[in-house]
């Protein structure tokens, strides 16, 4: 494909740009589908396997860990190889690692099947944002919140549809129902996507080598977006057990996971406009506040009422990303901004893997009710650090985040 990531389409290239997003989206929902149904399966390998809330966060985490930790040398591969053969093959691992999942019959063999997928599902993120990027050129920051959003879709469509299979169906023949529709979507894009094209502009390249790294008020973003991330997954890790202990059902479960899935989609948008008006500093202080105040409210309340507040609490869980993400061009030099999203990502998604592990073993040791509270004393201890990061933003304590 001609198109560079600086430059508009021409005409010709409007309708493969379209189908470009139109795959990547449909990939983004199926992946991050695949990461966060496990939260849906969590309880039935607890009963399954007689395991620890720390061994259930292991997981978990190797999952994240496998996916997190591939994302620079995926993209480093992207330079030798065109990006959609790596979709290609990156979606079909992950459709293997939940065929091999259930076929599984102890819990290593699971792990093994978890961490395989993960690693498919590193190719998606840096690959398929990168391939938005290059289609849509100079235009592509609202393609770009159109491919975000795709993946809040399916972390909204694909654990309700795993909970109502587990109905009907035993685990392992859900997670090979699953494992079937990824490997409909690597059909697609083989069939429908064009070429992404080998690496990134050559002097972008260039000029990355020549320079050093992003200065200290990208490396407070990079801290925010970690303990958010921490707050997001520990939270949902025991989301599904404090449920249970409401009286919650496993298919009420995967619709609760739905609510909050949902509000993070809503809360994209929502932060993202909040931002712009009030700034950085106050929208941050507002959703990480609220945060904590609804975690300790679902907490606190019965059944009925915390899933009345599962999609607001969604909404403040998410929003905070869109509002972080959109501050990295801010804080990076132009011809840096693909190496920032790219350790943007891979420490937030890192934190995703270790952190259900940490407060994994603080459930273990004080039980899921205290170690959901201690999620709600993160999003808390995140206020003073945005307090100095907006001290490094051009406009302040009242910064608007670019992008947003």
């Amino acid at each position: 494909m001609s198109v560079s990531v600086g430059a508009e389409p021409s005409r010709p290239d409007r309708a493969r740009a379209t189908r470009t997003l139109t795959v990547t989206g449909f990939n983004h929902a199926l992946h991050d589908g695949y990461t966060d149904v496990i939260y849906v399966l969590l309880p039935v390998w607890q009963a399954e396997f007689a395991l620890s809330y720390g061994m259930l966060a292991l997981l978990r985490g190797l999952y994240a860990g496998a996916m997190a930790g591939l994302q620079i040398p995926v993209g480093r591969i992207a330079e030798r190889i065109d990006g959609k053969i790596i979709l290609i093959a990156g979606t079909v691992l992950s459709a293997l690692g939940y065929v091999f999942a259930g076929l599984s019959g102890g819990v290593i063999g699971l792990g093994l099947a978890l961490a395989l997928s993960g690693a498919g599902s590193s190719t998606q993120h840096p690959i398929a944002s990168a391939a938005v990027s290059r289609a849509y050129g100079a235009a592509a920051r609202g393609p770009l919140g159109i491919y975000n959003f795709t993946g809040d879709l399916g972390k909204a469509a694909i654990p309700a549809l795993a909970s109502i299979l587990l109905v009907i169906m035993s685990w392992q023949h859900t997670l090979l129902a699953l494992a079937f529709a990824g490997l409909l979507v690597a059909v697609c894009i083989a069939l429908w996507m064009p070429s992404v094209g080998r690496g990134v502009e050559s002097q972008a390249v260039a000029a990355s080598h020549r320079q050093g790294a992003t200065g200290g008020g990208f490396s407070w973003l990079l801290a925010i977006g970690i303990l958010d991330t921490a707050v997001r997954m520990g939270f949902l890790t025991f989301l599904p057990f404090l449920l249970l202990d409401k009286g919650a059902s496993l298919p009420t479960n995967g619709f609760a996971l739905a609510l909050v899935f949902i509000g993070g989609a809503a809360g994209k948008f929502t932060c993202g406009w909040l931002g712009q008006r009030v700034g950085m500093l106050r929208t941050v202080l507002i959703t990480e506040g609220g945060t904590a105040v609804l975690i300790l409210a679902v907490l606190a309340l019965p059944l009925a009422p915390a899933m009345v507040l599962l999609p607001l609490l969604g909404v403040m869980l998410n929003g905070t990303s869109s509002v972080l993400y959109g501050t990295v061009p801010e804080l990076t030099p132009p011809h840096q901004t693909e190496r920032a999203f790219a350790l943007f990502y891979t420490g937030t998604i890192g934190s995703g893997a270790v952190a259900p592990v940490f407060y994994g073993l603080l459930g273990d040791a004080l039980g899921p009710p205290l170690a959901t509270a201690a999620t709600a004393m993160t999003a808390l201890a995140i206020c003073p650090l945005v307090v100095v990061l907006a001290r490094h933003l051009s406009g302040g304590a009242n910064a608007r985040p670019a992008g947003t």
